[in-house]
């Protein structure tokens, strides 16, 4: 599993967590989409601007390893903003391949890209 250096382990001031310090034994965690709804807590909403907003200054559009980010997080955006890099896809794999899709992201997170 690769660990993405210099990347956030967590949102500052929360429990809510970026990236994970080992690997599961029994493999990684599955990739789902969750759906986020308009009635989310603003701190839960905070959490994942910032996380995009690591994933962004991180990758920019260029495909990344999955690795130590957390499934938790990535989940909420997955499929929304973050989608499979490579094709067959294996949601269940550290090595598996994502990439942001920009104009996805800059509607649902336009703080992040404001310059």
């Amino acid at each position: 599993m690769i660990k993405h250096r210099g990347f956030p382990s967590r949102l500052p001031g929360s429990e809510f967590q970026f990236t994970i310090r080992r690997p599961n034994k029994k493999g990684a965690v599955k990739l789902i989409s969750r759906k986020r709804y308009a009635d989310r807590r603003h701190v839960d909403r905070m959490a994942d601007s910032a996380f995009m907003e690591a994933l962004w200054t991180q990758f920019g559009e260029e495909p990344f390893e999955r690795g130590n980010l957390d499934a938790g997080r990535l989940s909420w955006l997955f499929e929304q903003e973050v989608f499979p890099a490579e094709d067959p896809f294996d949601p269940e794999s550290y090595e598996a391949l994502l990439r942001i899709d920009k104009g996805r992201a800059m509607t649902s997170f336009p703080e992040v890209f404001e310059e």
